[in-house]
């Protein structure tokens, strides 16, 4: 959770930095994007593993597991919550009129 926090903050950190500059460009947007969303995909894949191992009997901490599996579902719930988002506003701005 703390690391979905800490990318978020720089994020908004680095699109406020390029805004005030003019310096945004469409790739910076991408770069981050992507690196969000790899980011989830991570984590999604680190609470699959340990999910994994503690259902095939190894020696994992049960916390550690739900621990895991508590910081995908929230970095895949912020990643809904920002497509609904993009989602609103882009249909917002189809509705405008000409």
């Amino acid at each position: 959770m703390a690391n979905v926090i800490n990318l978020t903050r720089e994020i908004q950190s680095s699109v406020q930095q390029k805004l005030q500059s003019g310096s945004a460009s469409n790739n910076d947007f991408w770069h981050h994007f992507n690196a969000a969303l790899a980011q989830v995909a991570q984590a999604q894949v680190e609470a699959g593993s340990a999910a994994q191992a503690f259902e095939s009997g190894k020696e994992v901490d049960v916390a550690k597991v739900m621990l895991a599996r508590e910081k995908a579902s929230l970095a895949f719930e912020a990643t809904m919550q920002i497509r609904n988002k993009l989602l609103s506003a882009y249909k917002d701005i189809m509705s405008m009129p000409v």
